[in-house]
């Protein structure tokens, strides 16, 4: 299967997911028909991600540990979700699933028209490399480049990148671009980081645990780079994480336990990054 190498459309240029009237109610969870109802509620905007049946089950010796039983997820143009659940929900490998790093070990997941479960992996390759960027509770730098050169490692190798200086600009950077990860705070590695995932302007900018290495004030500095991010480059962005007030700045909040969807709730109002408290 050969991913088709099309990019986004333009930025701003998708339908702000918000702008559909929805009530806060709660889609039962791990159905086809929830899935239906969060779609009625997205019309607006186009699907990029969708998902049906995922289980993963891990062999540990003589026991299956059960990461995922049965997901149903859909991700729309230009949307912010926040998966939200504890340690060993299934969150992180559902997460790795939909960015491609991972395969279920039954169910299905299409990118727009393209069945990833049925890709090899250079096409798997190929997804992750042009369409989905990634952020990671440890920042993955390289030490002995500059912040501009760990951008530049993304840059060089896509179709249509933002500058490096531009990137590192957005996420408030332009003044440490030259600077080598030592000489950077844990906060600004982590925008080092978003700046690089952002660069080859992908579809989807998936983020694991982004704040889960920094202090509450650098962490509302990250959420704010991602939340500008979403509004500004229209990005698709899911962002997991176990800490509950980080929800309230996403258009849906998907609430994952024992490998299951146990509920889904649109935010009748996005709460800014700089008013969420810890």
């Amino acid at each position: 299967m050969r991913v088709n190498e099309s990019r986004v459309a333009a930025p701003n240029t998708v339908a702000a997911p918000n702008t559909v009237a929805a009530p806060n109610t709660v889609a039962a969870p791990n159905t086809v028909a929830a899935a239906n109802t969060v779609a009625a509620a997205n019309t607006s905007a186009r699907g990029v991600i969708e998902a049906r049946g995922l289980t993963k089950v891990y062999r540990m010796g003589e026991v299956d540990v059960h990461a995922l039983r049965g997901v149903d997820l859909d991700l729309f143009e230009g949307e912010f979700i926040v998966l939200l659940g504890a340690s060993g929900s299934g969150k992180s490998t559902l997460l790795n699933i939909l960015g491609g790093l991972d395969v279920p070990s039954t169910g299905t997941v299409r990118y727009r028209e393209h069945d990833l479960t049925s890709a090899d992996d250079a096409a798997l390759t190929r997804y992750r490399r042009e369409h989905v960027g990634f952020v990671f509770q440890f920042y993955n730098l390289v030490p002995s480049l500059t912040a501009r050169e760990n951008v530049q490692l993304v840059t060089d190798i896509s179709e249509d990148p933002l500058d490096p200086e531009e990137a590192l600009e957005m996420v408030g950077l332009k003044e440490r671009i030259d600077h080598f990860p030592a000489q950077l705070s844990g906060g600004e590695q982590q925008r080092v980081s978003i700046a690089r995932a952002i660069a080859k302007r992908p579809d989807v900018l998936l983020c694991d645990e982004p704040t889960g290495a920094l202090d509450f004030r650098t962490g509302i500095l990250v959420l704010d780079v991602i939340e500008r991010v979403n509004r500004e480059l229209g990005t698709t962005t899911a962002i997991i994480t176990h800490n509950a007030p980080i929800a309230a700045i996403a258009d849906r909040v998907i609430t994952i336990a024992d490998g299951l969807v146990l509920s889904e709730v649109r935010n009748a109002q996005k709460a800014r990054a700089a008013d969420v408290r810890w």
